[in-house]
């Protein structure tokens, strides 16, 4: 690949990465032999307010490192003058008679606000059933000592299965706390009238 091939090549992809993501995703073309001049081409440029022509620059604030100058750098974080948040990757194209590097600057500011909003709320305390039956609650302790007996979680039980927890939990004495009937019930996806129609039946 001569000069002229791999300049074309690289901003056919500089262009296509901008377009796919939009004007926050600055997509530039560096001349890393030209540092006063560095800047071959530029897609949405306004990411980091920067031109063709100007002078080579991380992100247009420091100075380049003669030792970044080879080195591919890959979803690296960034800021711009402006403080806003970037995402930054550098790759190199070097030929017998040129040093091309592609820049890519994507501003993900906006998003981080909405990623802070949604943690927001999406943020959750303590399951339900531990706050209605806390740790240490007999009744709970009764439950997942018979469930472990049974040997299968929940939402693997068969209706032998089910009577079977019914008759430990029974043994144990979980049916003569208040409430144990219909706390069992839920637990186990079944209606309050089959645990009665069972203990009916053993009595």
């Amino acid at each position: 690949m001569n000069q002229e091939e791999a300049l074309h090549f690289l901003n056919r992809i500089a262009e296509g990465i901008a377009c796919m993501f939009g004007n926050s995703c600055e997509a530039l073309i560096h001349d890393m032999n030209n540092k006063k001049y560095s800047i071959l081409s530029i897609h949405h440029g306004e990411v980091t307010k920067r031109n063709v022509g100007d002078s080579l620059s991380i992100l247009g604030v420091k100075e380049v490192d003669e030792f970044f100058e080879g080195k591919d750098i890959v979803n690296c974080s960034g800021r711009t003058k402006e403080g806003r948040l970037l995402k930054c990757s550098t790759f190199h194209l070097r030929g017998e008679d040129y040093h091309y590097a592609l820049g890519i600057n994507y501003d993900y500011t906006n998003l981080h606000l909405a990623k802070a909003a949604l943690e927001e709320l999406t943020a959750v305390g303590q399951p339900i059933e531990d706050e209605l039956y806390p740790p240490g609650n007999l009744l709970q302790d009764i439950f997942d000592e018979c469930l472990k007996l049974v040997g299968k979680p929940v939402a693997l039980l068969n209706r032998e299965d089910r009577n079977k927890m019914i008759e430990l939990l029974m043994e144990r004495g979980a049916f003569n706390f208040t409430k144990g009937i219909p706390m069992i019930a839920e637990k186990l996806n079944i209606s309050r009238y089959t645990i009665y129609k069972y203990l009916r039946n053993r009595s």
